[in-house]
């Protein structure tokens, strides 16, 4: 591209060349291996702002990671989505919790804490778990991290094509820490699973397909603007909804501190999953509506009602658009992700409780996207431990650690994150009474299914087989400012 190409592009799509906004919130990583240290500091800041100095020329930009995304994609396609031999990438970023920028900075970092958001950041997850429903197995006292016992000052996120690459920058970092004085507390590895299970979770479902896309980074389709070019049903929301000090969808986003502009809070959870008591239960409720004598499409089982609880098959193919089978998968076909519940408006299709449908209601309250689109988040998972398969030996049992490490960005938690799972996963009488909660990730609850030959529904219990193991509030700040905080 001529520099005269390359300036264009930048006005066009500016914060897709930002050299202060870090890589993995609006580009993405996008890796096989990733790795997540949490790190405690000593009490004397002066080590701690030269290990950050030296810490800053690796941090990896939204243009740099933007820019090899996009080589990345070109060249799969042309290889006919293979994964193009030698070209690969190691990144990294930083963020930090409030008790790391109060320190780093000396003084308090948010002297208006106001709104529900700040207040959520300086409380910390660990006093906040109550209102994500991270209570019984979940309860922050059993956490591996975050708790209060345990602070966390800074989170680093390494993430690489290559597993043996990523070992190594892993390893230089934790070397470079200890001679500063900081302390590992905590460090959690992920990879995609193998095979087939690529871009998959552990319960078997494909993952991250509704993400949203943001204003001046993702191209807009020429004929559908409101939609990323190629990716149908992805909209396009202004990027103050996830990175501090840009527009937003209200436009009334609180007046905060200068030094969190071009920085986004981050949320960072351990979240273990039961694979086969999940799918085991999914099973006894497909048996009790047989026995109840409930009619159902000929020939569907256990995969049917897995499906209405998610919202999708297997595959990613929405139950929106193929309500009793699942569609052959089309290789090089965009997801599955334009989808309306404006004609769905009694779930009969996609139930109210589906997971999908409950962390992203879409037009589905009041046919208007707008309620949906302020709460919306990005979510940056990667799953962690081996996939259940009992066969294949040791790791692969129903006791092995396994699950999601799930990391996500916005620019208020109480507002985006927290409101989520309160007023919409945990809830049991969202959009309706008794829909019952998230049955993938709620709390215990029973859950109301209705269909077309079951308009008064009937009651399903589903019991929680994803377990919070550690949470951390965090927030990932600009080049700019990470460069004051070790000036």
């Amino acid at each position: 591209m001529s520099d005269h190409g390359a300036d264009a592009a930048a006005r066009k799509l500016p914060l897709r060349y930002s050299d202060d906004i870090q890589g993995d919130i609006l580009a993405g990583f996008r890796k096989d291996h990733e790795t997540v240290l949490m790190l405690r500091f000593p009490d004397d800041p002066e080590p701690v702002r030269k290990w950050l100095r030296r810490l800053i020329p690796q941090i990896s930009t939204t243009r740099q990671v933007a820019a090899f995304n996009a080589e990345y994609s070109t060249a799969r396609h042309t290889l006919a989505g293979t994964d193009p031999a030698g070209l690969s990438a190691t990144w990294m970023n930083v963020s930090l919790t409030y008790p790391g920028l109060k320190f780093l900075m000396g003084t308090e970092p948010l002297p208006d804490q106001e709104p529900d958001g700040v207040q959520a950041f300086v409380q910390g997850a660990f006093a906040r778990a109550e209102i994500n429903g991270d209570q019984g197995d979940s309860a922050p006292e059993e956490w591996l991290f975050g708790r209060a016992d345990q602070p966390v000052h800074a989170v680093l996120t390494i993430a690489s094509d290559d597993q043996a690459k990523l070992e190594v920058r892993a390893s230089e970092l934790r070397v470079a820490a200890a001679r500063a004085g900081l302390t590992v507390t905590f460090e959690q590895v992920g990879a995609t699973l193998p095979g087939e299970r690529r871009g998959h979770e552990h319960f078997g479902f494909k993952d991250g397909i509704s993400q949203p896309g943001v204003r001046d980074f993702d191209r807009p389709d020429p004929r559908d603007p409101i939609h990323v070019d190629g990716k149908p049903g992805t909209r396009i929301l202004p990027a103050g909804e996830f990175v501090l000090g840009h527009p937003k969808l209200t436009g009334d986003a609180p007046q905060l501190p200068e030094w969190t502009r071009n920085g986004s809070f981050q949320v960072v959870r351990r979240l273990a999953q039961d694979v086969p008591a999940w799918w085991a239960q999914a099973g006894a409720a497909r048996r009790q509506l047989d026995k109840e004598g409930v009619e159902l499409p000929p020939g569907t089982g256990t995969e049917w009602l897995a499906a209405r609880a998610v919202g999708r098959w297997r595959s990613g193919a929405s139950v929106a658009h193929n309500p009793n089978a699942e569609p052959p998968t089309k290789p090089g076909a965009p997801d599955d992700n334009l989808i309306s519940y404006v004609e769905d408006g009694e779930g009969h299709t996609t139930p109210h409780f589906a997971h999908i449908r409950k962390t992203n209601p879409r037009d589905g309250i009041g046919g208007d996207f707008a309620p949906a689109d302020v709460r919306r988040i990005i979510r940056r998972g990667i799953p962690y431990g081996q996939p259940f398969d009992p066969a294949a030996g040791q790791g692969h049992g129903p006791d092995a650690d396994r699950g999601l490490v799930f990391i996500a960005y916005m620019s208020d938690l109480a507002f985006q994150f927290e409101f989520l799972q309160q007023a919409w996963i945990n809830n049991r009488d969202f959009l309706q009474a008794e829909t019952g909660t998230d049955p993938v990730i709620g709390v215990d609850s029973d859950v109301t299914l209705k269909l077309d030959t079951l308009p008064s529904g009937r009651k399903l219990h589903f019991a929680q087989f994803v377990r919070t193991e550690g949470t951390v509030y965090a927030f990932a700040p600009s080049l700019s400012t990470l460069r004051e905080l070790a000036g």
